[in-house]
């Protein structure tokens, strides 16, 4: 398992987006190995805490002093609001500028970190239905999902201009009980409804929190890794499969039913995508690098997160 193997000199990382569904957990974990943690946050609240406002590129300059790693987790939820033209201007701009004050923050650096690791997301294959999907692979099409992935990837790549080595996730959905799609499934399971999107047969490719986390603390401690890696695991699930696990995992009784896709394109709009897709996605490259899954299997994964 990668959490009792990794083995790894006190460092001091500074995380951007450290309180979201990943960062809060990223936390924890590296708190717990021993390593300081600073997070950069708009309204910063306490020790450990720097300013930082993307979108005016302002940003405290003691953040980064002595800092050894940076994790880049920034960037407004894709599924928070519906997609209309200010919205898709803001899902981008707050992934490219936040890695824009990073990288001319260390620009002017003279001893800058030793490695950058930035989010990015399977978004950015499109809708690919049965094919199985490596990191080589172009766009199935030119959608915003796709668009704003490459946008948020051309940005984490221009810390290699720096001498940093760069690495970038590729996550995909992401399981745990505290939100994310997880907790939307949750939500009519509690009143014995199982929903599943369209046919329930696009894939999913999964990856439980802890193993995301894992994944960038792995990174951090091997410097062989950089390049970009697809973050999710081996199995990936069918969607109608991934709520009847759920399920099972609950010990909720359900009826399953399905909420027809052209439903979920009247309400959602092109926003609709981020449930509809199909990404087989594999995670070969990940698992070939060294990389350890603690939760490979679903049922497993689910059981843990319900436990």
């Amino acid at each position: 398992m990668w959490l009792s193997k990794i083995i790894m000199q006190k460092s001091t990382i500074l995380i951007a987006g450290g309180s979201g569904l990943i960062g809060s957990r990223l936390t924890e974990m590296l708190h717990s190995q021993g390593h300081t943690v600073r997070l950069l946050s708009r309204s910063p609240k306490g020790i450990g805490q720097f300013f930082w406002n993307p979108a005016t590129d302002e940003m405290d300059a003691e953040a980064l002093q002595d800092v050894d790693y940076v994790v880049n987790l920034a960037g407004a939820g894709i599924a928070d609001k519906r997609w209309t033209a200010a919205r898709k201007k803001e899902l981008i701009e707050s992934r490219v500028k936040s890695a824009a004050t990073l990288y001319r923050a260390m620009e002017r650096m003279a001893m800058r970190p030793k490695a950058y690791l930035s989010a990015a997301a399977v978004g950015i294959y499109g809708n690919s239905g049965e094919t199985w999907i490596r990191e080589d692979t172009a766009p199935f099409d030119q959608s915003f999902m796709v668009e704003c992935c490459q946008n948020w990837e051309s940005s984490a790549d221009e810390m290699l201009r720096l001498g940093i080595r760069t690495v970038k996730f590729r996550i995909g959905v992401v399981l745990a009980k505290e939100g994310g799609a997880l907790a939307e499934i949750v939500k009519p399971l509690r009143f014995g409804l199982g929903a599943y999107f369209g046919n329930g047969q696009a894939w999913w490719p999964w990856i439980h929190r802890d193993d995301v986390c894992g994944a960038f603390i792995w990174a951090i401690e091997n410097q062989a890794v950089e390049g970009v890696f697809n973050l999710c695991t081996p199995d990936p699930a069918r969607g109608k499969d991934l709520v009847k696990a759920t399920a099972k995992a609950m010990k909720q009784p359900a009826v399953f039913l399905p909420a027809p896709a052209f439903v979920l394109r009247l309400i959602f709009g092109e926003m609709s995508a981020v449930i509809l897709n199909s990404n087989r996605v594999s995670s070969e490259k990940l698992t070939q690098a060294g990389f350890e899954f603690q939760w490979p299997k679903l049922n497993a994964a689910l059981r843990d997160i319900f436990a």
